[in-house]
């Protein structure tokens, strides 16, 4: 039977700690497993980013998931974080609460995750793991050059809105486990579960953005709500266009109504909103074309004449749309 050691050293000590071309300054290298802290440091001129995210199971996770998938989906949701703030990703350690120490589950979630780490040169530096529910908790830290991160409250009047990629599939997804609602056909289906299981962070993007974009976040509880976190803290209001929102052949099949509600409140899609001057609307096309990454103008920021946030929606034609919706709330969620 593993031991917590042995677990440590068999399934997440192994590729820990390699240093790349980028950290081979002894001063950026990270030193992780094997001391009672990690020691880590940016770059000359760079702050460092941090951010922690928490998955627990029957909350952002079936019991039945793949753990390739979860081990993949622990660590993406954290590097997006550091997309939304532009920053390059440095390490991570890893907080992993296990029912039961199986090996086979542990060699395919350790695999998911470390695939993940090493297409964006992130090291494991650290982490605990224990016996209870299965949950865990990543810690990532980034690099971003000083003065230069992306933050909520930047947006400015006049401002257009863009998201990156698709929206609404992982919801569809999600739905489509709950039996919500059924996928039109096999393939659907695959492109619904993997939208919601194996999220893409969009890193490359999030640094091409400093200097060009204004304000910036990663949507993982859904787009009306994140981008509200924008208006709060820039002080604006905003008029979106609900027709505007990129979505996949495949959510279109879905009725209207979940439709729009996939795309514009589902979460879990973990691509980019961020605002930005009508002047760098060329810049951003050669973005997305050197990213390989889709950039949808999807409204307009605009000043806040109450001094209250709003976010308006309007179909295609610019007529109001009267829509509740509300993004995932931990606390409130069915």
């Amino acid at each position: 039977m593993l031991s917590e050691f042995s677990l440590i050293d068999r399934f997440f000590a192994r590729r820990a700690t390699a240093p790349s071309p980028r950290h081979q300054h002894k001063s950026a290298r990270p030193l992780g497993i094997g001391d009672d802290c990690a020691l880590i440091a940016p770059p000359a001129g760079h702050q460092l980013a941090i951010s922690t995210d928490m998955l627990v199971e029957s909350r952002h996770f079936f019991p039945d998931v793949d753990p390739r998938a979860l081990g993949h989906k622990a660590l993406a949701v954290n590097l997006s974080d550091l997309a939304a703030m532009g920053a390059a990703p440095h390490a991570f350690t890893l907080a992993l609460a296990l029912p039961r120490a199986e090996e086979a589950w542990l060699e395919a979630f350790s695999d998911g995750m470390f695939a993940l780490a090493e297409r964006f040169d992130c090291a494991l530096v650290g982490g605990d793991t224990t016996s209870g529910p299965l949950n865990m908790c990543i810690t990532v830290f980034g690099d971003v050059p000083h003065g230069a991160a992306l933050c909520r409250d930047a947006a400015k009047p006049g401002d257009d809105i863009y998201v990156s990629g698709l929206l609404g599939d992982a919801r569809a997804g999600l739905g489509m486990l709950l039996g919500e609602w059924r996928a039109p056909d096999d393939s659907t289906a695959v492109q619904w579960r993997r939208a919601l299981q194996w999220p893409e962070p969009r890193v490359a993007l999030g640094m091409a953005l400093r200097g060009v974009a204004h304000a910036a976040l990663d949507i993982s509880d859904g787009l009306a709500g994140d981008l509200m976190h924008i208006l709060k803290r820039s002080n604006v209001r905003a008029v979106g266009d609900a027709d505007a929102v990129p979505c996949s052949d495949a959510l279109r099949t879905l009725p209207d109504p979940a439709r729009r509600q996939c795309a514009l409140a589902g979460g879990d899609d973990y691509e980019l909103c961020f605002t930005a001057p009508p002047s760098e609307r060329k810049a951003l096309a050669s973005i997305a074309e050197r990213v390989g990454v889709a950039l949808t103008r999807i409204g307009t920021i605009e000043a806040s004449k109450s001094g209250a946030p709003a976010l308006d929606w309007r179909d295609s034609q610019g007529a109001p749309l009267s829509l509740t919706l509300q993004g995932f709330d931990h606390f409130h969620a069915d």
